[in-house]
Formats: structure tokens, sequence, C-alpha cells
């Protein structure tokens, strides 16, 4: 760089700086559309890498204040990584034996490797039941001393004390919402061989796992909550620091050790057996080309954002840029002058943007963590990341200010100096080259969607690639779109009239805006196709195994009915409740198995029920089998004539999975046993019968597989019982959740399904509210920044109007009336363009891999909302805030 130009640069620098504080209202307006994504993503940046927790920031809540935890594996020798979760491989035979004194032999083996003056611990962790105040509960619980220093970080001690005997444990406040807490006893449940057993033990405290919230955990010494069924050999190992040679020495043995050291300073990748590869994945090209499309897709919305604001202080600017030219100027000259404004608010905008976001980062990290179970770590901000951040924000600044720069050095300097206002006609190429990325973007699109298996491939990248090129033809299209809507606005009022007509006279402001607007609106639309359909793909998927709301008591076969049937009486009528006979196909004697044949063939079955029994019985199709009257009527004579029904439903069977086929002839029904005591792979045959027999059709998969008659079973010699319960609903959440921990609270099992549909992933509402909530910002953000500069452009025009008689609230429906032309238009061509990517998208994402079936659904009131919605609204915001009023100045600027 010359001389001359490092000095052109200095002067256009201070006179961006000058001009910047000069029109402070329009660079608060700049910084804050450069700053909107950079505090966005800092923000983002903070929280992920937060709730990221490093093995070395998750040491203290691993093992405390130890310098180790080291693990027994059962092999004669391992390999791991630097951390043992990440990966370890075994080698060997399982030779060690646990026991009830397991720890004695093998704790001596790892002190013979790291001295015997250090002090060692044990520590166990197990999942134990529970009683509640409803019934019983399941609980994770924590076993060591507590109270040593080599404990301490394990828990966060809350209230109470740690327990000093075997007879006392803590718990956390979501065990002690449900049941026991300070003062109270805790029954834990241990259900063996020998029968159930229970253990009173004393909460004298409540403590926090460092690790995890919400999940209900009990912590006391070793043995307070009996014997471990699988004990582990796992102790917290102090004395200092456990070095990686000592980690090796230890691998040697069978033992896994996580060092603090070598966690917090790990050693060289070198120092690693090639044989303990680490369980990372690698790293998928596709996910990497998509995040940099959105990477470029947002650095292109900033720009459209920004531009408009740039455009206007380039205007703003002109008339001195004349007077340069006009005095021997060059265009050089005039478009540094410009692109100086872009770097002055782009270098303040990524500073201030990193800045606010970390900020915003602080507050939402305790926020998040409400949403996450695993707590998270230290406050974690990452600096070289957020260094490309304020880079983002400050190319942004840049790049949006490029095209005023160069209208600015190419302006027409007789026409400005005379106070005349007029924009470059329209570009003749620019709308066919549009038109021609819009198909090319629709052409790639539909070549990705038919070559994209599920989960990507090139063919995923090629859409991403034509959703960047759609969007950029679109944006090409947009000025001869504003002049047709300025040309076709002459019988619209005067305010919709004025709007549409300045907007296409001052395009180099209107057109980024509508583009901008176009763009998000586009984004929208396509992530919403793409995630609804997937979602419409799992719903459809979803097989429902009874009515919404309904219920069924699975019962075994030693299960106690009457305590069953007093359970389900403290939440339920009696009405609601109907018993369901049939074969237990699992006795003390066996196993039975049914076969079903007709002719040489035999009929495959899907053997899906909620019931204790796939085989029930009855005289007539029970009140809970949903089907036509013509089938009921059907189902009904063949059991009155001594036969079986065979239940079905479309989609209770996999794809593939041949349905029943009758030929009107009876069925052969063959009945085996296979006994527990023999290992031979032959069932004894227990009886054969043939009996007429119905296929029916069931509009959800049926409680039961197959309905016999009374007689049949007779003539099969097969007894019947009370296999399950059906459930009338509805049955709320609540009563549910009573209902399950008070059946587990029986000696024998019974098992309660309660239908409640296709529940979706709470993630996916969330990212469908996000998206709404980001169309809705950043339309807002373009609307507001075309209307804002666009009325302080036209104040002489208002101004004129309000002298010759026009009332105050003309300037409010004429704001109103610029926000709906640039939302509405950019909404309308925005949404066309976010079919292409999202139509395509949903078929790679839907795809059945046994069928190739796929799924598409479009959130109509997703984009109803952004496409009409938003602009409307919008509009009514700007007229209600916009002043009414102005003072009276020249109409010439």
């Amino acid at each position: 760089m010359s001389a001359s130009t490092r000095g052109g640069w200095r002067v256009a620098l201070r006179l961006a700086r000058r001009e910047a504080l000069r029109r402070k209202g329009q660079t608060v307006l700049m910084l804050v559309l450069i700053c909107l994504p950079v505090v966005a993503v800092t923000a983002a940046a903070i929280v992920w890498r937060t709730q990221d927790v490093s093995s070395a920031e998750s040491v203290d809540r691993r093992m405390g204040s130890a310098d180790a935890l080291v693990e027994t594996t059962g092999a004669d020798r391992v390999v791991q990584g630097f951390d043992p979760y990440d990966s370890f491989g075994t080698f060997g035979e399982d030779d060690l034996s646990p026991g009830p004194n397991l720890g004695r032999g093998d704790v001596e083996a790892v002190l013979d490797v790291l001295g015997h003056d250090r002090p060692v611990i044990p520590l166990d962790r197990d999942s134990r039941l529970f009683e509640t105040d409803r019934g019983v509960g399941d609980m994770e619980v924590v076993t060591t001393d507590l109270a040593h220093p080599l404990a301490d970080g394990l828990l966060e001690r809350v209230e109470g004390k740690y327990p000093p005997g075997p007879g006392e444990v803590v718990v956390n406040q979501a065990l002690a919402s449900r049941g026991p807490g300070i003062g109270d006893t805790l029954t834990v449940i241990r259900k063996t061989a020998d029968g159930e057993k229970t253990l009173d033990l004393e909460v004298v405290g409540i403590a926090e796992s460092t690790e995890n919230r919400g999940y209900e955990l009990a912590a006391g010494l070793p043995g307070a909550f009996g014997e471990t069924e699988n004990p582990t050999g796992r102790w917290l190992v102090g004395g200092g620091p456990v070095s990686w040679d000592d980690v090796r020495a230890l691998n040697a043995i069978g033992v896994l050790v996580a060092s603090r050291q070598v966690l917090t300073d790990p050693p060289p990748e070198s120092a690693l057996d090639p044989v303990a590869g680490g369980f990372d994945e690698p790293v998928d090209q596709v996910v990497v080309s998509v995040l940099a499309l959105v990477g470029v897709m947002v650095l292109l919305e900033v720009v459209l954002l920004a531009g408009p604001a740039f455009a206007v202080r380039a205007k703003a600017q002109a008339h001195t840029l004349a007077l340069v030219a006009a005095a021997g100027g060059t265009p050089g000259q005039a478009r540094r002058t410009v692109l100086a404004s872009g770097v002055v608010i782009g270098g303040l905008g990524g500073v201030l943007g990193v800045g606010i976001g970390i900020g915003i980062g602080a507050v939402a990290v305790p926020v998040a963590q409400l949403f996450d179970t695993t707590r998270f770590g230290p406050f974690d901000v990452p600096w070289p990341l957020l260094l490309l951040v304020a880079g983002f924000g400050f190319l942004s600044a840049v790049l949006a200010a490029v095209v005023p720069a160069f209208s600015a050095s190419r302006q027409d300097v007789v026409a400005v100096l005379a106070g005349r206002r007029g924009e470059r006609r329209l570009s003749v190429r620019s709308p066919f080259l549009g038109l021609a990325l819009l198909g090319a973007g629709v052409a790639g699109a539909a070549v990705g969607a038919g070559t994209s298996g599920r989960g990507g491939g090139a063919g995923s990248v090629l859409i991403a690639g034509s959703a960047l090129v759609s969007v950029v033809g679109m944006i090409l299209v947009v000025p001869v779109v504003i002049a047709l809507v300025a040309r076709s606005a002459a019988r619209l009022p005067l305010a919709l009239r004025f709007a549409a007509r300045d907007a296409s006279r001052h395009r180099t402001r209107t057109v980024p805006a509508v583009a901008a607007v176009g763009a998000t609106v586009a984004g929208v639309v396509a992530l919403g196709i793409a995630v609804s359909s997937q979602e419409a793909a799992n719903a459809d998927a979803y097989v429902p195994m009874l009515p919404d709301g309904y219920g069924s008591v699975a019962l075994s076969a030693d299960a106690d009915r009457s305590a069953v049937v007093d359970v389900l009486g403290r939440s339920l009528r009696d009405d609601q409740v109907v018993d369901v006979r049939g074969v237990q196909t699992s006795t003390d004697q066996g196993e039975l198995e049914f076969e079903f044949r007709q002719g040489g063939d035999v009929l495959m079955l899907s053997h899906w029920g909620t019931l204790g029994s796939s085989y029930v019985v009855g005289a007539k199709v029970p009140d809970y089998v949903d089907l036509s009257a013509d089938a009921r009527a059907e189902a009904d004579a063949v059991l009155d004539a001594g036969g079986l029904v065979l239940m079905r439903s479309e989609r209770s069977y996999p794809e593939g999975y041949p349905a029943p086929e009758l030929d009107g002839g009876p069925v052969t029904v063959d009945v085996r046993r296979w006994s527990p005591e023999e290992e031979a792979s032959t069932a004894t045959d227990v009886a054969s019968a043939a009996a007429p027999s119905a296929v029916v059709e069931v509009s959800r998969s049926s409680p039961a597989v197959v309905l016999f008659s009374p007689r049949l079973l007779e003539r099969l010699g097969l007894e019947t019982s009370t296999v399950g319960m059906f459930i009338y609903g509805p049955v709320s959440e609540e009563a549910e959740k009573d209902l399950q921990e008070a059946l587990a609270a029986l000696p024998t099992a019974a098992y309660l399904y309660v239908e409640r549909g296709y529940q979706p992933d709470a993630a996916v509402r969330i990212v469908q509210v996000v998206l709404a909530a980001l169309g809705g910002i950043l339309m807002l953000g373009g609307t507001l920044t075309a209307t804002f500069l666009a009325l302080s452009d036209a104040r002489p025009d208002l101004a004129t109007m309000a002298a010759v008689g026009a009332r105050p609230r003309t300037r409010r429906t004429v704001a109103a009336a610029y926000a709906l032309v640039v939302g509405g238009v950019g909404a309308v061509l925005g949404a066309p363009v976010g079919f292409i990517p999202g139509l395509a998208i949903s078929q790679p994402l839907t795809r059945s891999w046994e069928t190739g079936a796929t799924a598409v659904d479009v959130p109509w009131l997703l984009i109803l909302t952004v496409v009409a919605g938003l602009p409307l609204l919008t509009a009514a915001a700007v007229g209600a805030c916009a002043r009414g009023r102005l003072p009276l100045t020249a109409r010439i600027d």
C-alpha cells in the first residue's frame, strides 16, 4: 500500500468517525444490525462451551479431591487413553471373581504399584428401589466415606450433615420431594432370588450431586445399602500425583485409572498405545458443509440488513462527495469514504457485540442449565472462536458498505449538486440471471433429493448449495418485482401508493431490505418444512397400542389380582377397569408356543400386545377391540361357532412382514411347550385342533393378537386366567405416575401401559418456536430498518404533505405502508424460494430404508404466520410508534 493510499485511508477513517458521531441515531441503528448476530453467536458459543464438560473440568465431580480414581476390570491387562471414559481395551480372560470381600486383594495390588502410604477409600455407584409416598421409586446410590477429604467434591452438601454411621444416609432434593426428608426413614427395597428385602436408613442431610441434577440420589458409607450384586473394585486414591507411568503400570494388572495429573496436563499423543483407539467419530463432511452454508447465509443476511443503512449514509454524504468529485476527487476516494464507515462501524460493532454477548451468555448459562440434567462446567469463554465472531461482524459491515460505496463513486455529480434525486436504471441482465439461478436451484435441489439417502451424503450438500443459489437468484429478481409493484399501485390508497413508488425510486435502500426479509422467510420455510416432515415421518411410523388415554395392565402368572385391583381402585372408577381373560404363556411348567396353519402354510402373526398374553378368550369380541360393525358381526359369528379370530392392524406389521390370509377353510392350532429344565432344541406337543377362523382389521394395534372361543380352548385342554386388565380412558398423567409407583410396590410384577399417542420430541417443538421467533426478529429488523430509513429520507416529502393539509395520522399511515410493502414483498418472494430446499431436503430426511417411501409435511400455520402475520404485525407496530407531526422543512435537502 502506497503512502498516498495510506494517507487517504487515514482521512477517510477520520471522516467516518466524525460522521458516526454526528449522526448518532443512524449509527446506533447500524451498530444494532451488526451486533445482533455477533451477540447471538457469542452467547450461544459460551453456553455451548460451558455445558461441554471436558475431562479436566470433570475431575472434581468424578474423583472428589483424590489424585486418582482406579477401577478393576476383571481382565489380565488393559490399554486406555488419557481418560478411560474416552477409550480403553481389555486383554485376557475375566479371571477375577468378585465376591463379598472384593477390594482387599485388589486394592493391595494397586498400592503395590502406587505405594502403600497412600490414603485410599472405596467408591461405588449402583441403583436401588425405595419406598415413596405413592409406592416404589428408583434411585441412584453412592457409597463412600463422604466425610473423608478424598471425597470432597463428589457431592455438594445443602443441609444437615454427612452420614457418620452405616445406618444413615443423605439424599438429594429430588428424592426428598417424593419421600423422606431430614429426620425421616428411607426404606430401601432389594428384590433378590430369596424374596424381597427391606432396609431402613435414617436421612441425616440433603446433598446434591456435582455431576447430575434432578434424578433421585442417596449416599452413605460402604455397605449402607446392603451388598452389591455385581460389585466393582473402585477406589479413590490420594497421596500425591499419579503419573502416566503409574497409569501404564496399573493397566498392566488390569486396572483402569483416571488420574488428575494426566487429565489436567496430558502427555503428548505419542505416549498413547495405538491399541487404545478413541471413540471419536470421523468428521461428518456433510455437517461441515451445511454449517459452512449456514455461516454464509447468515453473513449474507447481515449484509442485506445493514446494506440499507450504509446506502442512506452514503446518500447523506452524496453532496459532499459530489463537491469532492467536482474539485478533482477520484472515484477511489469516494469509495474509500463510504467503505471507511463500514470499517468503523464493523470494528466497533464486532467488539461491542462480543462484549454484550459475553454478558448475555453469563445470564443464559443458568437458564440453559434448567433444561439439562447434567451439570455444566465452569463458565467458559472461547476467545479464539469469539475473535472469529468479531471478525464476522467486521466483515459483514464492510461488505454491506461495498455496494453503496461503488454507487457513490458512480453518481451523477451534476444531478446531485442540483439537488435532484434519482436512481440508476434497472439492469436488463440481472432479472434474467436471477431467474436462471432460481431454475438452477430448483434443478439442483431435485437432483439432490433423488440421490440422497437418509442422513445426508453428496445429495444433501447439493441441496444446501441449491438453497444458496436460489436465494441469490431471488435477490437479483427483487428490483424488478419492486418496480412492478410500484407500477401496479395506481389504484391503491395514497399511503400504499406513496410507499410503493418511493420504494421503487430508492431501490438502493429498498432492495437489500426486501431481499433480507425474503432470505429470512426462505430459511424459516425451508427449515420448517424439513423439521415438520421429519416429525410427520416419525409420527407415521408410530404404532398406537390402544386408543389415546386408555390403558392396560399386564399380569404375570403369579400376580395377585386382588392387590392390583385395590391399587387401581385408588385412582380409577370401578367401571373403568375390565378384566381380560386368556392363556398365560409363561408358567412354571415352561413357555407355551402357538402356531396357526392353514393347508401347509404357517400364518405369520404380529405378537405386539399390551396385556399379559397375546391370546385372550371371549364368547364375543370385547368392547375394547375397535372394529367396524361388519367385522364385529363376522368375528362374533366365528366365535359362536367355536372358532378363533386373528386380529391384525396394517400398521402393526413391520415392513415386508406378510399379513395372514385365509382361504375360507379351517385353521389348525398347534400348541407346544418348551420346558425350562430341558436344554433340547425341540418342544413338547401339547394339543392340536382345527377350527373356523376369521381375520379382522382393527383400526389400531389390538391389546391382544388372537381371540379364542371358550369351546376351542376346552378342546385344546388349556386353562384360562386373568392375564390383564383393560382401562377405559381418560387416564391422566398424574394418575399414571401414581399407579406406576403403587404397582411397583407389589411383590409380583404388574406392568401398566397408558397410550399417549406419538409424543414429539420437546427439542422439535423448541426448534419450531425458535424458528418462528428468529424469523420474526430478523424480519422485524429488516422491515424496521428499511421503514425508518425511508421515513428519514422522506422527511421533505412528508413535510410537504403536512404543508398542503395532510393530517398527522397520514405520516403514521405512510410509515405502516412502508413496513407492509417491504415486509410483504419480501415474505411473498421468500416463501416460494424456501419451498425449494425444504421439499428437497425432506426426501432424504424421511426416506424409509425398507420401502423408500418419504413424507412431506408443510407447516402452513408457521408459514402463514411468517408470510402474512408478521408483515401485518410489523406494519401495525410501526404505524402506532411513528410520529404524527413533523416540523416544516424545505422541500430540497
